[in-house]
C-alpha cells in the first residue's frame, strides 16, 4: 500500500531509479539529495556559472556556446542560430535571471525567464518553462514538459513530466505526477505544526512517514483549482480532482477522487466510471 505504482506512471520517464517498488512512495524524497548529487560528479554546462545573469546564456549541444545568435521569433519564443540556421533545442537562461550556485543541470529547449531564482542542487528537463518570479530553491527535480510559473515556490520536491504549477503556487516536499496541474494559488502545506511526524491513514492501516515535513503526492492527472490548500501528508491517487478554494485534509484518498464544497463543509466522493 502507497507505493509509488500506485500514484505514478513510470513509462518514459527518465528518473525512475529514485523510485523502488518496494518501499512507500514519500521515500523518493528521502532519496532526492543522494540522487541529485550523483548528477554532478561528472562535467554539466553550467559548472562555475553563478549569480545574477546579465548576458543570455545559450547551452546547446551539451556545452554553454558563444558563438550563436539569439533572436526572438513571432510567438515571442527564442530562436537560436548558426550562421542564419536555427537550432532546434538549444536552452536558454535569459539576463536577470539568478543561479545561486552552479549545482543546476537545464535540459534542451528550456527556457528560463529573467527574473527566475534557481538555487542547486536542481536538474530541470527539457522543454520546461521556468518563468519570471520564480523560485526554486534547492533539491528539486523538474521534468521534461514542465512549468514553474511567475510567484511559485518549489522546494525539495519533485515534478514529473508535464506537471505544471504556473501562477502563485507553493511546492514543499512533494510530489507530483505526470500531467498533474495546480491552479493559480495552489498551496501543498508541507510542515506539520505539533510534534512528532507525519502519520497517514489508508484503509484503516496508519503509516509513519518519518518526516515533519511532508507536503502532497498528487498521482498522474491530478487537478487542483485555483486557491486550493492540501495539508501536510495527503495522498491522491490518479485522475482526482481538487475544486477551488478547497483545503483538503490530510490522509489518503484513492484515484479519481473529487474534493468539492458541500454548503458550509467539505464533500468528498468518486467518480463514477
Amino acid at each position: 500500500m502507497l507505493t509509488s505504482r500506485e500514484f505514478f506512471d513510470f513509462s518514459n520517464y527518465d528518473h525512475q531509479g529514485l523510485f523502488s517498488e518496494n518501499e512507500a512512495v514519500w521515500t523518493a524524497l528521502d532519496h532526492l539529495q543522494d540522487y541529485l548529487a550523483s548528477n554532478f560528479l561528472k562535467p554539466w554546462p553550467l559548472s562555475g556559472i553563478t549569480g545574477q545573469i546579465n548576458k543570455a546564456i545559450v547551452i546547446y549541444d551539451g556545452e554553454v556556446r558563444n558563438d550563436l545568435e539569439l533572436t526572438v521569433g513571432r510567438d515571442s519564443s527564442p530562436l537560436v542560430s548558426l550562421k542564419g540556421e536555427i537550432l532546434a533545442g538549444a536552452a536558454v537562461i535569459f539576463p536577470g535571471a539568478f543561479l545561486a550556485n552552479d549545482k543546476i543541470i537545464i535540459g534542451t529547449g528550456t527556457i528560463v525567464e529573467p527574473g527566475a531564482f534557481i538555487r542547486g542542487p536542481a536538474i530541470i528537463g527539457s522543454d520546461t518553462e521556468i518563468r519570471q518570479g520564480a523560485y526554486i530553491r534547492g533539491d528539486c527535480l523538474v521534468g521534461k514538459g514542465c512549468v514553474v510559473g511567475h510567484t511559485t515556490e518549489v522546494k525539495g520536491s519533485i515534478m514529473m513530466d508535464g506537471a505544471k504549477a504556473g501562477h502563485f503556487a507553493y511546492i514543499g516536499d512533494s510530489i507530483l505526477g505526470k500531467d498533474v496541474n495546480l491552479g493559480a494559488g495552489t498551496k501543498l502545506a508541507n510542515f506539520k505544526m505539533l510534534a512528532g511526524s507525519i502519520v497517514v491513514t489508508a484503509d484503516k492501516k496508519k503509516y509513519d512517514t518519518g518526516r515533519r515535513k511532508l507536503g502532497a503526492i498528487l498521482g498522474d492527472r491530478t487537478e487542483t483549482g485555483c486557491n486550493s490548500v492540501t495539508s501536510p501528508g495527503t495522498f491522491m491517487g490518479p485522475g482526482s480532482i481538487v475544486y477551488p478554494a478547497v483545503a483538503v485534509p490530510g490522509g489518503y484518498y484513492p484515484g479519481r477522487t473529487i474534493a468539492r464544497p458541500s454548503r458550509d463543509s467539505l464533500r468528498i466522493s468518486s467518480m463514477r466510471s
